[in-house]
């Protein structure tokens, strides 16, 4: 069978929906993003960069694992394809801040950064400590009937788990001689 428009695909419905047009007309099923909840993604993992870990006054990378999600299943008694793409992530770095971007992030080395560069997903902690992290993702959703995607309208907002992000301070001596020199020296 082949459609040419949403609303003749959407005309199939299930065998009990009750007819809404003087003609008998089945009533066309109006497909909501809750609907599609049991085919979501899964929630997005954090990774701070390096190793979810930081220095105080230096940026720690961000990053979340999201990327287009396409599963099939069945709707309303109907075989359907639903796709999800990532729209925007809220980056909750666990010390109060957050951030919203269109972008998942990238790692420094596919951005090629050196460690500690700033990011658009990078964060910079002020205090040494240990905070939890997580990214929220936010999708948009698309159906396919069978002739072709339709865009559905709303988005669905999937929190993320916390990860623990390590933050340490450094501190840093200029001396006249190497550690294995003067071993008692500052900093050694």
């Amino acid at each position: 069978m082949e459609w040419t428009s949403l609303d003749e695909c959407l005309r199939l419905t299930p065998k009990d929906a009750e007819p809404s047009d003087e003609d008998g007309t089945p009533a066309t099923p109006t497909f909501t993003i809750t609907d599609l909840a049991s085919f979501a993604p899964a929630p997005s993992i954090l990774t701070g960069e390096p190793d979810n870990l930081g220095v105080a006054g230096l940026p720690t990378n961000f990053t979340a694992d999201a990327g287009v999600h396409t599963r099939n299943g069945t709707l309303f008694g109907y075989a359907i394809a639903a796709r999800f793409t990532p729209a925007s992530f809220t980056f909750h770095y666990g010390d109060g801040q957050t951030h919203t971007t269109t972008t998942a992030g990238r790692s420094w080395q596919d951005l090629n950064l050196a460690q500690f560069t700033p990011t658009d997903t990078s964060h910079t902690y002020q205090e040494r400590g240990t905070y939890q992290a997580h990214v929220d993702t936010t999708y948009t959703a698309e159906i396919d009937l069978g002739a072709g995607w339709f865009r559905i309208s709303g988005t669905l907002t999937l929190p993320g788990p916390a990860q623990e992000i390590r933050i340490y301070e450094a501190r840093t001596a200029l001396v006249a001689h190497t550690c294995t020199e003067a071993p008692t020296a500052p900093g050694c």
